[in-house]
């Protein structure tokens, strides 16, 4: 099941012949980024601009990746300009191989996120590419139960319509809008449909998922690595 992981937007060439799967990857695979227990690596989101360019140029899509193909949920996240304004972000709580997964959602999430137009040629040297892991999955005892910078949180609910509804935000999500828990699962509650008074009584039929990320970011699509920074957030630890 595909689902949108930040909500916000913002509240406030030349011909190759493609692909191979490293267009936009000047370096091979690097495993020093498995150790410590962390699975992504830098190749992922180059492998998300080979996908995303060969699909906007109408290329053949590009061979596989060398990096492991294990199942994670997952999500690809895609900002544009210096300002990284959200352009996109789709992925899927189901656990998928890495190599289909980031290859079906660099294209979902580019072209099939609905609060935004599909991305064009004409942007696709100004992206930049978030690949997020999802793990470490637990219930929460209540809609309180999780950590703002280390938590992404998902709830399901009954909307005021009676029809049951999820929604998610990834850990990165509350931090950046600056927002304390109640306030994530009051704008989760308006993300997911529900329209009516959110009350205390509303917050507590909440069921909460919560997760931590392996997520690395500001890859640009100009065939350059620039600023490559891997947060692990179960420690909220960064690695530049």
């Amino acid at each position: 099941m595909a689902a949108g992981c930040c909500g916000a937007k913002k509240q406030k060439f030349n011909h190759h012949t493609c692909c191979n799967g490293n267009l936009f990857n000047p370096n091979p695979y690097q495993p020093s980024l498995y150790r410590n227990g962390m699975v992504i690596s830098v190749e992922m989101c180059f492998f998300c601009f080979d996908v995303l360019y060969c699909h906007l140029n109408q290329f053949e899509a590009p061979n596989p990746p060398s990096f492991p193909n294990d199942s994670y949920p997952l999500f690809v996240t895609w900002k544009i300009g210096k300002d990284r304004r959200l352009r996109g972000c789709i992925g899927t709580f189901n656990s998928m191989n890495l190599h289909n997964g980031l290859r079906e959602y660099a294209v979902t999430s580019a072209f099939k996120d609905s609060r935004f137009s599909p991305i064009t040629r004409d942007e696709f040297n100004k992206l930049h590419v978030s690949v997020s892991i999802l793990r470490h999955f637990e219930d929460g005892q209540d809609y309180l139960d999780w950590e703002i910078g280390i938590h992404g949180i998902r709830i399901e609910f009954t909307s005021d319509k009676g029809s049951k509804r999820t929604a998610t935000y990834l850990p990165e999500v509350a931090p950046e809008q600056g927002w304390d828990r109640i306030q994530t699962v009051d704008s989760l509650l308006r993300k997911g449909g529900y329209k009516g008074v959110i009350t205390n009584e509303v917050r507590r039929s909440v069921r909460l998922t919560r997760y931590q990320s392996e997520k690395l970011t500001n890859v640009t699509g100009n065939g350059s690595q620039k600023n490559v920074t891997v947060t692990n957030m179960t420690t909220g630890k960064k690695k530049s």
